[in-house]
């Protein structure tokens, strides 16, 4: 039977990619599915991909219900999950996709997101320093913004090395519109988003605060732009070099920042990164440069946003806590064409 898992907003993009990872996982079962506004429909007539969970009906989000698990995903929009998380049980893991409990700084969370802070839990990326260990032995974790795992991966390891300076750090990065949720919003229907890039919430985007706390940057100016794509990050970072250096020496100090990770790839010299390439993976792609006119450092970045950005990430921290294999359930080879 495997380990017992629910997942709160099951109906949303993050939420129904948890359903097809759930699915297909050889070690958790699905206890409930819940999702507020579409509890009693069929999970088939809101993610009809979702074949073998068609006839099965999403639940109200009732924290006692959810509590019959082993571990409970939240797939929850920001806010939310915090009411959510204080009525389940000690005794149950909880990975939470939503901004809740990822900042370890009150003021941060009350500058960028409003109301009151409701503390921090384990930080939910394995890959940065001693995050592994920490994820395996937490009962509770935060598991990474979309946009702040594509940056982080390309850069934590670069000031943690001291190749690259954290003050003067310059991020854009372009989302798929299923970052944004499946609420209906006018400037994310087909017609508006077609054939469009616009960039959003220009110099108070709140996965700053993220960021920052996850690499050490001291300064970060964040540009996020909207893709007219359904899921995909390309993010692109930029940063003054500590020490002169050449594009093949910052690829070789993310090589072995990452000669071990299973779900981070370093590409090879000449080769760009693509978000086709990530569909429905849990990986990161990584490539760098550096500038010849600046002499700063590049590095361009590709995740799934509903994948390592969210869904995927989720699963590899709850594998850890709940003792199962990393990577189970879990792919770096993408979709395509």
């Amino acid at each position: 039977m495997g380990m017992r898992v629910s997942v709160a907003g099951a109906s949303g993009y993050a939420g129904g990619e948890l359903l097809r990872l759930i699915a297909g996982h050889p070690d958790l079962t699905l206890t409930v599915a819940a999702a507020h506004s579409q509890a009693g429909a069929r999970i088939g007539d809101v993610h009809p991909h979702l074949v073998s969970l068609a006839d099965r009906e999403f639940q109200a989000t009732d924290p006692a219900a959810l509590a019959d698990a082993d571990l409970v995903f939240l797939a929850l929009p920001h806010g939310q999950s915090a009411a959510v998380a204080a009525e389940l049980p000690e005794s149950v893991k909880i990975v939470d996709v939503g901004a809740d409990h990822r900042l370890r700084d009150a003021a941060a969370w009350e500058r960028y997101y409003g109301g009151p802070h409701a503390g921090a839990w384990t930080y939910g990326l394995p890959e940065l320093p001693g995050q592994r260990a920490a994820i395996a032995t937490a009962d509770r974790v935060a598991a990474t913004g979309c946009y702040a795992t594509a940056v982080t991966l390309a850069l934590a390891p670069l000031i943690a090395a001291g190749v690259v300076e954290a003050d003067d750090v310059v991020a854009v990065a372009a989302s798929g519109t299923s970052g944004a949720g499946r609420a209906a919003r006018l400037n994310l229907i087909g017609s508006e988003v077609m054939g469009d890039l616009s960039p959003y919430k220009v110099g108070a985007h709140q996965h700053v605060p993220e960021i920052k706390q996850a690499t050490g940057a001291r300064t970060l100016s964040f540009t996020p732009v909207l893709a007219p794509l359904p899921r995909g990050i390309i993010a692109t970072v930029t940063a003054r070099a500590a020490a002169p250096v050449t594009a093949a020496g910052v690829r070789e100090a993310l090589r072995a920042a990452y000669a071990a990770e299973p779900f981070v790839v370093v590409l090879p010299d000449g080769t760009s990164p693509h978000t086709a390439a990530t569909l429905g993976t849990n990986a990161c792609h990584l490539q760098t440069a550096v500038d010849l006119d600046s002499g700063r450092v590049i590095v361009t970045s590709a995740i799934d946003n509903l994948g390592k950005g969210a869904a995927s990430n989720m699963v590899q921290c709850a594998n850890l806590m709940l003792g199962l294999p990393e990577t189970a359930g879990l792919t770096v080879n993408g979709v395509a064409p």
